[in-house]
């Protein structure tokens, strides 16, 4: 199949440091050219891929220092649009941009919703484009839309040897992602204070966090000398900070549509213990690969069953449930189904 994959623009594809669509993007992408299908990727021209790239802007455009990415995402698509006739599928995953200019082409289009689906100005998009071709990355996720044109649910998944099995011998817990306060770094200062453990926390602090971090984190991390900070890590660093970690933390107090960061925990072999928020329950299996529980005490008494969960299956579930193959079969199973509906259409027309 000839194949489009439309990436923001803001990180690069895959991204160097923080940043899950694109990272996201980057492993579909390469996996469906393993398996021989023709794709090109519009992103920023500083990635990386094995697809044909199509360089919409030089390089991402955080690293410029430009926060209003609209005008560059505008262009992109009037770009996509005049040669849309040269895909079968055209995928998107840059929110709902797309759709005023592609309404007309919704049958050879699919969209995959990244982020949280319940704010308060999204009912006025759904409700104008109820056609355009959706695909959730959780049930969760789906709750707060009224009826749209769902294709299915496709859980994230990453390369299998992006990660292998770790011995989680380093004696800590490890909180990844960012500093923010729907990610509840505080609640995770607090289980590993109740656990008696030793807490490493590789985050980010992006500027509009960082009063927050400044203000309400930082004083913590001063006076919590159980507590490593250790910022902001790349995809060659995690294999470490996650294999050899006792348990990642993952405390949200927000309906998460996924959580990347469980699954690549779960690709060093490494046990989550998470908050019963968003699609947690979803993509963690209680008692197998990690326990999900309701508050910082439950997950400290976690922390003390944690022998009782077995490494290799918990890589096991990872590799049967969210690798980057499994992830892309499910893409191409719904890319068929549109490529036969559009085959449809043109006979009919």
């Amino acid at each position: 199949m000839k194949i489009a994959q439309i990436a923001p623009l803001v990180e690069s594809v895959p991204p160097r440091l923080y940043g899950g669509t694109e990272r996201v993007v980057s492993w579909l992408t390469e996996e469906l050219v393993a398996q021989g299908h023709e794709v090109t990727l519009f992103a920023s021209g500083d990635s990386h891929t094995s697809a044909k790239l199509e360089a919409m802007v030089p390089r991402a455009l955080r690293l410029d220092g430009i926060h209003n990415s609209a005008p560059h995402h505008i262009a992109m698509l009037d770009r996509i649009a005049e040669r849309a006739a040269e895909f079968n599928v055209i995928h998107f995953h840059v929110d709902f941009f797309h759709s005023p200019i592609f309404r007309g082409l919704a049958h050879k289009t699919l969209t995959t919703l990244h982020g949280r689906q319940d704010l308060p100005e999204l009912p006025d998009v759904y409700r104008a484009f109820p056609h355009m071709p959706l695909v959730s990355i959780s049930n969760h996720q789906r709750k707060p839309v009224p009826p749209v044109n769902w294709m299915g649910t496709v859980y994230h998944g990453l390369p299998e040897r992006q990660f292998h099995e770790g011995p989680g011998q380093g004696g800590y817990l490890a909180f990844l992602g960012r500093i923010c306060p729907d990610k509840a770094p505080l609640e995770a200062i607090e289980i590993a204070r109740l656990a008696g453990m030793k807490l490493k926390m590789a985050a980010k602090v992006d500027p509009v966090d960082q009063r927050y971090f400044d203000q309400v984190v930082a004083p913590v991390l001063a006076k919590s000398p159980h507590v490593e900070f250790i910022g902001e890590i790349d995809d060659r660093s995690k294999q470490q900070f996650l294999g050899d970690a006792r348990a990642l933390l993952f405390p949200i107090c927000w309906p998460e549509p996924f959580g990347l960061v469980m699954i690549e925990a779960m690709a060093c072999a490494t046990p989550v213990i998470a908050f019963r928020q968003g699609a947690v329950p979803e993509i963690l299996e209680d008692g197998l690969t990690g326990f999900v529980v309701g508050n910082a005490r439950e997950a400290a008494a976690a922390v003390e069953r944690l022998d009782l969960l077995f490494r290799p299956s918990i890589r096991s579930r990872f590799e049967e449930r969210f690798s980057a193959r499994a992830m892309a079969r499910e893409y191409v199973r719904i890319y068929r189904r549109l490529a036969d509906f559009d085959d449809v259409a043109v006979e009919a027309a």
